[in-house]
């Protein structure tokens, strides 16, 4: 197990991982570095190796895929993750690995947003979409996460050995943040000053078709998560479209105690027992989505019994 283990997905970052690498073991220099190589069709893994990073391969394509695989198959302390493009500064990885194993953090994120990333980027819809995303998550899981969406994060043993990697792109940093928050692991934010990516580094992040894949994310999460909150929600517009169409039937049965439109009547009693019947299994939902919890809680106590037993043995 090491104690310190950075991990860089890489797509075709030729010309910015070099740097990236010799960054982190400047800054973490006890660190093992590691960089997963996704596929690229430039030299990325020919410079990683060269500037003394360890060089492994991920051949399903996609940033969630890659991450999959380090989590798999590394063992440490304290884990940081960062993109290999050089837009985050490594400088402020010895802060973010003390929070994790001085301070019980979970996870740690490298907070853009509060400091220069709307200087830096320069896709307004980008900024748009964090905004949303950010907004989003706080409001459906009742939290403050100041920067969902960054690439620079730290991480526990006990984070990274019970995360669940459902998604294959860029939406896993949403997946990472509602994991941490739901399960009541603790999370803390480093300010860092993010800059952005050199001339000729060039995103693989499409905006709007990655944007709309986290947005889903969020609410297929929400519905696993806070199963209580999806449906009963759905029920209460269910609910509502049902009272909106039988106000005017039962207003006319008292003008004329008369039902002229059954049809309408009959559809408003199905729409209002599918809502009884989203909100039960809201409630049915709920009830498993503890049992989860407490399932996950004693999954932690081995994880630390076993973290403790593989670093110290």
């Amino acid at each position: 197990m090491d104690k310190i283990a950075v991990l860089i997905p890489c797509y075709n970052e030729e010309k910015t991982i070099g740097k990236v690498v010799r960054d982190a073991k400047a800054a973490l220099p006890d660190a093992t570095i590691y960089v997963y190589n996704n596929n690229s069709k430039d030299r990325t893994a020919e410079i990683a190796a060269e500037a003394g990073a360890i060089v492994r391969n991920e051949y399903m394509q996609g940033k969630g895929n890659v991450i999959r695989r380090m989590f798999r198959e590394i063992d440490a302390l304290v884990y940081v993750m960062v993109d290999g493009d050089d837009t985050y500064p490594m400088d402020a990885a010895p802060e973010m690995v003390d929070k994790v194993l001085n301070h019980n953090s979970d996870m740690v994120v490298g907070d853009r947003l509060s400091s220069t990333y709307y200087q830096e980027n320069k896709r307004p819809f980008h900024n748009f979409g964090n905004n949303l995303v950010r907004g989003s998550i706080n409001k459906l899981f009742d939290c403050n996460i100041r920067d969902i969406m960054t690439g620079f994060r730290a991480f526990s043993y006990e984070f990274v050995k019970t995360f669940p990697v459902l998604s294959k792109g860029f939406e896993i940093e949403t997946e990472m943040t509602i994991h941490a928050v739901y399960n009541n692991m603790q999370i803390d934010n480093v300010v860092i000053d993010y800059r952005d990516r050199p001339e000729g580094s060039v995103s693989k992040l499409n905006t709007y078709s990655d944007g709309f894949k986290v947005l889903r994310t969020i609410m297929r999460l929400y519905r696993s998560y806070k199963p209580f909150g999806f449906f009963t929600l759905i029920a209460a517009l269910l609910a509502l479209i049902s009272v909106i169409f039988f106000v005017p039937i039962l207003q006319e049965y008292w003008a004329t105690h008369l039902v002229p439109r059954f049809p309408t009547l009959i559809v408003c009693c199905f729409i209002m027992l599918s809502a009884v019947q989203s909100f039960f299994a809201g409630v049915i939902l709920s009830t498993m989505a503890i049992g989860d919890r407490r399932q996950f809680e004693m999954q932690l106590n081995m994880l630390q019994r076993h973290k403790e037993n593989d670093y110290n043995g």
